[in-house]
């Protein structure tokens, strides 16, 4: 990895941290509908895997998707003012924060259901391969869909036609408070690729230049036409399952672990940035982040009427 290459990571890892920072202050004054679950922590893993996809590409989401968006380029902006309920959000202020999209660039939805965007993220591959044309999707899930029907029927279907998909498992170790390590018996959950004839690969989800060079392997292949690949990325969310959550269920000493090695300490770590590089890129997200606030802010709510639009398609 260069230095460019480490100024673009850090950046986008930063401007997530900073993007969920502030969109929990926003909860917490009470300026946001519904719930947030935050992707604080869990930065490399979208940072990686996005860096590795071209524009025309697909992403199926989770309902922690923030952080996807944010990787793949999304106007933060449009963002900020979709969690707010604002009329300038990507959807008009209808999806909120678990049904955010930008289906502008490639982003197919965050999705409220566990796994949920595992049969959608596998339709745009099985369209891509219907076509002749030769995008790539990729479909982010937590360890907790790992147990849900939807993972194995798309995964088979996927395997056994050779789709161009890449299966990427946030594994942050909680489906909300259920500990994935009490309830399964193989806990490298990258072996299940063996049941389906096709490469299984765990990694360090907390080392961005990992998970971008694991990644944009398993994407060349796919768009080669050698079929999916699925990958753990071990990672950790440092807060509760969703805002509201103030996660007792996790051991102290279990969460100071992780964020003694969290994804912007591993990047700095490996020395290729120095401290006024870091405080430039942060000054510069800082004021970023300050505006896509001040946007959002400002922007005004979508008029009644507007809940009878874009409700159906004829």
């Amino acid at each position: 990895m260069h230095k460019e290459q480490a100024k673009e990571f850090y950046k986008t890892m930063y401007k997530i941290r900073l993007f969920e920072q502030e969109a929990f202050e926003f909860y917490k004054k009470g300026h946001m509908p519904g719930l947030a679950h935050l992707y604080l922590g869990e930065e490399a893993v979208a940072a990686g895997a996005c860096a590795a996809l071209e524009t025309r590409d697909y992403i199926g989401s989770t309902h922690r998707g923030h952080g996807h968006l944010v990787a793949r380029g999304a106007d933060i902006k449009r963002m900020m003012a979709e969690l707010l309920g604002k009329k300038t959000g990507y959807s008009k202020g209808k999806g909120g924060s678990m049904h955010i999209m930008a289906m502008d660039i490639g982003i197919l939805g965050a999705n409220g259901i566990v796994g949920g965007e595992l049969p959608i993220a596998t339709g745009a591959a099985y369209s891509s391969k219907y076509k002749g044309t030769d995008e790539v999707t990729i479909a982010f899930f937590g360890d907790g869909a790992c147990n849900e029907g939807a993972f194995h029927e798309s995964i088979n279907m996927a395997a056994a036609w050779d789709l161009p998909i890449v299966f990427i498992i946030e594994n942050n170790l909680y489906g909300i408070s259920v500990d994935i390590r009490r309830v399964v018996k193989e806990q490298k959950l990258s072996l299940r690729a063996v049941g389906y004839g096709i490469e299984g690969i765990t990694i360090d989800g907390n080392d961005v230049e990992v998970v971008f060079d694991t990644v944009t392997k398993a994407v060349d292949k796919a768009r080669r036409g050698n079929g999916p690949t699925l990958i753990e990325c071990l990672t950790y969310r440092w807060q509760g399952h969703h805002v509201g959550d103030p996660g007792e269920y996790r051991p102290a000493d279990e969460v100071e672990e992780w964020k003694k090695r969290e994804p912007l300490l591993v990047l700095e770590s490996k020395g290729l940035l120095t401290q006024e590089e870091i405080n430039e890129i942060k000054n510069m997200v800082k004021a970023e982040i300050a505006e896509a606030c001040r946007f959002a802010e400002e922007s005004p709510y979508a008029d009644i009427s507007e809940a009878y639009t874009d409700v159906f398609c004829s």
